[in-house]
């Protein structure tokens, strides 16, 4: 079950698709987060989904707003995806100890040993004020994330 709407987002500390370390408490009193989960680097949906976010970067990464990619993958996994695709936002990873920041945010599929498709913005406070999640093949919506933003 995910994290509701109201509830302080669990901090983490995972690396990124260049071996750094980003925490979530980094951003707190300083941006808003799009923090969004998806299963797997090269997959057609994820990879969709995170090229769509690519091409409406400023909308996702600016003064007031951190977008943060969590998977399953190894950083190293992550480090070819991000080259291969163009994409200039952190791609973290939640590989060792497995899944435990999908696990802290109730996006982690143990049957499949991935997260599904859970997004959640949290504000500058460090409260999770909106959030969705999707099935594995199902993409989502990137206009009900602006729509979100455009609420803080």
């Amino acid at each position: 079950m995910a994290i509701e709407v109201g509830t302080e987002a669990p901090d983490f500390e995972l690396k990124d698709n260049h071996g750094a370390t980003v925490r979530l408490s980094d951003f707190r009193g300083a941006k808003n987060v799009v923090l969004l989960f998806y299963p797997f680097a090269f997959t057609g949906v994820c990879t969709g989904e995170l090229c769509a976010l690519r091409d409406e970067l400023p909308k996702f990464v600016n003064d007031d707003v951190q977008l943060l990619a969590v998977s399953n993958d190894s950083i190293h996994t992550l480090r070819v995806f991000s080259d291969q695709e163009s994409l200039d936002y952190p791609l973290l990873s939640d590989f060792w100890p497995h899944g435990d920041t999908s696990r802290a945010y109730g996006v982690f599929d143990e049957d499949k040993g991935c997260a599904v498709r859970g997004t959640f913005i949290i504000d500058k406070a460090g409260v999770v004020r909106w959030t969705v999640v999707n099935g594995l093949p199902d993409a989502r919506d990137l206009n009900e994330y602006v729509k979100a933003l455009d609420t803080l």
